[in-house]
C-alpha cells in the first residue's frame, strides 16, 4: 500500500491551539504540523520569536501558517518576520496570515463603542479596545508579549507581503462578528487554478467560518 507524503507547516504563534485549529486545508492527513510559540507554557516543538526563527532551517517547510501574531510586533519588524517565513518556505511554499482588521474594528470607535463587546471568544469577552491594542486580562495577568504593537488593515496586509517579496496575494476582509483578515500568498507563480484551490481550501467561508 502506498504511503501518503505528508507535507509540513509551521504554526507560527500556536499557543494552545494545535492542526484543528488552523484551516480546513491544513486540518487533512496530508498535512503535518510543527508548533512555534514563543510561550514555553503553551509546549510548542519549536521555542522562539518569528523574527529570529533561527532554529528553523532554511528552505524546511512546504506552509507558514500565522494566526494573530504579526500585530504583536513593532512596525520595523513585520519586514524581518516576513523575510523568515520566506527563508524557511521551500520556493513553491506558502504563506497564511491572519489578524485583526482595523478598518472594521474602528468603525466600532467611530461609534463610541470602544469597552462595548465586539464578539465572544473562549477567552471571553472581546472589546474594540483588546482588538486595537491586546487582550486586556491576559495583558493584565503580566503577559506583556500579548500587547498589539501595529495593525493592518487588507490594504496595508497586502501591500507589507508584497514588498517582501511574495508574488501571488489573496486576501479576505471580514466585519462583524470576526474583524480580521486573511492573506494567502506564494513565493513563486503558480497556474491561476491552483492558487484558487489553495484559496479555497484554506480561507473561511459560510459553511465553515
Amino acid at each position: 500500500m502506498l504511503q501518503t507524503i505528508q507535507r509540513l507547516f509551521l504554526h507560527v504563534g500556536c499557543g494552545s491551539n494545535y492542526k484543528d485549529q488552523t484551516t480546513a486545508g491544513f486540518n487533512t492527513p496530508e498535512w503535518k504540523e510543527l508548533r512555534f510559540d514563543i510561550d514555553p507554557n503553551n509546549h510548542p516543538d519549536i521555542l522562539g520569536e518569528m523574527t529570529d526563527m533561527v532554529t528553523v532551517p532554511n528552505g524546511s517547510v512546504d506552509a507558514v501558517y500565522s494566526s494573530h501574531n504579526i500585530e504583536h510586533l513593532y512596525p520595523h519588524e513585520v519586514p524581518k518576520a516576513l523575510a523568515e517565513f520566506r527563508r524557511i518556505l521551500k520556493p513553491d511554499g506558502f504563506v497564511i496570515i491572519t489578524c485583526p482588521d482595523l478598518q472594521s474594528v474602528c468603525k466600532l470607535v467611530v461609534d463610541d463603542k470602544l469597552t462595548e463587546t465586539a464578539y465572544q471568544s473562549p477567552a471571553g469577552t472581546i472589546t474594540p479596545l483588546d482588538i486595537i491594542y491586546g487582550h486586556g486580562i491576559s495583558l493584565a495577568q503580566g503577559n506583556h508579549f500579548m500587547a498589539h504593537r501595529c495593525g493592518f488593515t487588507q490594504t496595508v496586509l497586502s501591500s507589507a507581503l508584497k514588498s517582501a517579496g511574495f508574488v501571488m496575494i489573496a486576501s479576505l476582509r471580514r466585519g462583524s462578528p470576526y474583524y480580521d483578515l486573511y492573506a494567502l500568498a506564494t513565493q513563486i507563480p503558480i497556474p491561476e487554478s491552483d492558487f484558487k484551490a489553495l484559496v479555497a481550501a484554506h480561507f473561511p467561508d459560510a459553511e465553515n467560518p
